[in-house]
């Protein structure tokens, strides 16, 4: 994962979400909690808080094509501005 390279004080948690969300088949969002619990979500986005916090991973999610697409890693200052919300539908 690209971002674990560039931000290795996130590196444990990017590798835990990706290996959670290679072998994951989420239906909705009650299911991402049963492993993320405080995993949140707009519109077609899933939203992972990475270090408490400090980094959101912005997620397009499609439940039943089974899919999901890294949009963006984000500080959390990059997150407030909102310009995440392009890709939601």
């Amino acid at each position: 994962m690209k971002y674990a390279a560039i931000h290795a004080d996130a590196t444990d948690e990017l590798m835990r979400w990706h290996r959670a969300a290679e072998h994951s088949a989420w239906r909705n969002l009650s299911e991402v909690r049963q492993l993320f619990p405080d995993a949140d979500q707009y519109k077609s986005l899933l939203i992972f808080n990475i270090r408490r916090n400090y980094y959101r991973l912005i997620v397009k999610v499609d439940y039943r094509a089974r899919l999901l697409m890294v949009k963006e890693f984000l500080t959390h200052d990059e997150y407030m501005r909102g310009e995440w919300k392009k890709w939601a539908l």
